[in-house]
């Protein structure tokens, strides 16, 4: 892959990340909240940064 594909892996990430973000925040808002589906957001999120390091690291060599 080429540099403007991780460039915009690493911009869909962000994207990704920002609306887990958002989903997160709008469940804890709730009389009860489902901690296993935060849970689940903040699994993902995890994957989505670790993504955005590869991405960032290839686009270094």
């Amino acid at each position: 892959m080429g540099k403007k594909n991780h460039r915009k892996t690493i911009r869909s990430l962000q994207r990704r990340i920002e609306e887990h973000l958002e989903k997160i925040r709008i469940e804890r808002q709730k009389g009860l909240p489902d901690l296993g589906l935060i849970h689940h957001w903040e699994v993902e999120i995890a994957a989505f940064e670790k993504g955005i390091q590869q991405a960032t690291k290839r686009l270094g060599r």
